[in-house]
């Protein structure tokens, strides 16, 4: 008899997102980590001990030996909950049990920029690049689920963000693809049901349910409220609707980065001018990429900021320059967009 259904399905996630490692591994050999002549590349797990990623390890653990693809493990101590340095090591010691090699706890000091949620995802992604470029990992594979997926994308809307916002999270992201979600078409409920068909023992962590966090609360409110009013498949609409953005988003992208270098002038200056006629989503794109390049962060960048700047291009009327984060100003003067740090 075959394994369980559940099981069966995140095996068979794992399994596809493996085969596309070692794909795009020897298509590109020239950006894969350096590793020793003869020893088989590794994928580590970002392991929290939650269900979702506890089934992550237990599948990658199941099918890496059978591509000769040595498997690992990162569980980050956030220091945010008392006991968390005795939770992170009996992830440790679970993930061990799977026989995956490496494993390691990472503790890391979570700032307060951006709120609790953003602070903490970025402190542990930072531990995890960390952890990749010191294990030259090929990949990390990441336990976000299609139901992750949908509060992502109704987070974005709710932050009128734009298209980009909606598309949600991609299912390969990161440096040199570093990133890779295999559960982005499963729902929370497979993984749970995994780990309990194999008595793999899991962590609920109480942030997931405290109403002091955005994602919890609509976790736990806003999308049964939804799913109430408009009956099922709320989850499973908003996750084709990630997927329909995010193809809009990459081909605008294509076309904002390929147009970039006509409307800039011999000083590499934006013209005003040539700024107007391009299609909004098109002009706004290369807005926000002019203004992260002068320095603003990426995360701190909404879609206000970017219509005040688009302002300046379609509705001139003598106003000042436009703060921006990470001290970014953009300003109109002679027909160019100057945009810089002061």
């Amino acid at each position: 008899m075959g394994p369980h259904p559940a099981v069966a399905a995140i095996r068979l996630a794992v399994r596809r997102v493996l085969h596309d490692v070692l794909t795009d591994r020897a298509e590109n050999y020239s950006a894969a980590p350096p590793v020793p002549p003869g020893e088989p590349p590794l994928v580590l797990v970002a392991c929290s001990g939650g269900a979702d990623s506890m089934a992550l390890a237990s599948a990658l653990a199941f099918e890496a030996p059978k591509l000769s693809v040595r498997a690992g493990a990162v569980t980050v101590d956030h220091g945010l909950q008392a006991g968390s340095a005795v939770r992170a090591a009996e992830v440790v010691t679970r993930l061990r049990a799977m026989r995956l090699d490496p494993v390691e706890s990472v503790a890391v000091t979570v700032g307060r920029e951006g709120g609790p949620e953003a602070a903490a995802r970025d402190a542990r992604y930072a531990a995890l690049d960390a952890a990749a470029e010191r294990h030259r990992a090929a990949a990390v594979l990441l336990g976000h689920t299609r139901d992750d997926q949908a509060e992502t994308v109704l987070l974005g809307l709710a932050r009128g963000s734009g298209t980009r916002s909606l598309s949600g999270m991609a299912a390969v992201s990161g440096a040199s693809g570093r990133y890779r979600r295999p559960f982005l078409q499963l729902d929370r409920q497979t993984a749970r049901k995994a780990c309990l068909v194999q008595s793999i023992p899991v962590w609920d962590d109480p942030h997931n349910t405290d109403p002091a966090y955005t994602r919890s609360r609509l976790r736990h409110e806003g999308l049964p409220a939804l799913e109430k009013a408009l009956g099922k498949g709320v989850v499973e609409a908003l996750a084709r609707t990630a997927q329909l953005s995010r193809d809009d988003a990459d081909a605008l992208d294509t076309w904002a980065a390929t147009v970039e270098e006509s409307v800039r002038d011999d000083s590499g200056q934006l013209q005003c001018a040539k700024l107007y006629v391009l299609p909004a989503a098109v002009r706004r794109r290369v807005l926000r990429r002019a203004v992260i390049a002068a320095g603003a962060p990426a995360g701190s960048l909404f879609a206000r900021h970017i219509e005040e700047v688009d302002r300046l291009i379609t509705g001139w009327r003598g106003q000042g320059a436009i703060n921006l984060p990470g001290r970014v100003e953009a300003r109109r003067q002679g027909g160019r967009l100057v945009i810089r740090q002061g």
